[in-house]
């Protein structure tokens, strides 16, 4: 059953921006490994709002009760690009529709595809617009099977490619692992052509992983196209932007170099999904790094 809120979009907006006013710029504290050396220079740069997004899995359970009010309100918060993880019942143009209406657009989007038929997700693609599509979960026990894995990514984005899509792979902690000393994630690295899969680094699951987002930006450099932009509590539990301890200012200033195209927000669990997109997207119009 819809809430008031859900049925008035009205009164969505109005709370939106009353929440809103004081979740403005909170305090950052550093949670990068001493590998990446303190940035020297001015804090200046800013994140173009081109490439400010939203991961919709953080909005899940209010898009699943009200999808056009959501978007809706995402589109009032001053998105204009969302990544996608499933179209919540509605065919790939029925949602196109609902992002034009909107004017929002899926820049990106997470599907699957061992199991999937890939030319018909090249065709969804398509419909809804989006040219970068990721693999979001993939978990083994042994380093053969990473290993067999990673071949079968890499031909699901050789397809990817050839049809104009870009295809990538979105960590958790667990790649990050050693497996009878060999990390998952390198194996994916080295057993995939970086012509046809990129890497989307989620901030929050490469600490927790217990590596440096710097380090591992630098160790594939050029691959590396897409952020998950995830805060972490001191307890490891996730926080909206600019409330845990990660310090993204830094990660940014020292990884602006190179093909990064999209900063995503993301929270796991949200307290309030609609709140954390409004933190969200108010913390990267305005960090400075």
């Amino acid at each position: 059953m819809m809430n008031d809120n859900a049925r008035n979009p009205l009164s969505r907006r109005h709370l939106l921006r009353t929440a809103a006013a004081g979740a403005a710029a909170v305090g950052l504290t550093a949670a990068l490994p001493a590998t990446a050396a303190a940035v020297d220079h001015p804090r200046t740069r800013r994140i173009p709002k081109d490439r400010i997004s939203i991961q919709l899995y953080t909005l899940r359970d209010v898009l699943g009760e009200d999808t056009e009010g959501t978007l809706e309100a995402l589109a009032d918060i001053g998105y204009r690009s969302v990544e996608l993880a499933g179209t919540y019942g509605r065919s790939a143009t029925e949602f196109r529709a609902l992002l034009d209406r909107y004017h929002l657009r899926a820049t990106s989007a997470h599907v699957g595809f061992d199991g999937a038929d890939v030319d018909q997700l090249i065709e969804d693609a398509r419909i809804i617009g989006y040219s970068v599509a990721d693999c979001a979960w993939a978990n083994y026990s042994t380093i053969e099977e990473w290993t067999a894995f990673a071949r079968r990514l890499d031909r699901a984005g050789e397809a990817f490619r050839k049809a104009g899509i870009a295809y990538g792979y979105h960590n958790h902690a667990h790649e990050f692992q050693p497996i009878d000393g060999v990390r998952p994630m390198d194996v994916i690295a080295e057993n995939t052509d970086p012509r046809n899969i990129h890497f989307e680094y989620d901030l929050y699951w490469v600490v927790t992983g217990g590596a440096d987002p710097v380090r591992e930006y630098w160790r594939r450099f050029g691959r590396v196209r897409q952020f998950h932009v995830k805060d972490r509590a001191a307890d490891g539990s996730f926080a909206d932007l600019g409330e845990g301890t990660i310090d993204f200012p830094e990660i940014f200033a020292r990884t602006w170099r190179g093909p990064m195209k999209q900063y995503i927000v993301e929270n796991d669990q949200p307290r309030d999904a609609l709140h954390s997109a409004q933190v969200g997207f108010d913390y990267l119009s305005n960090v400075r790094f």
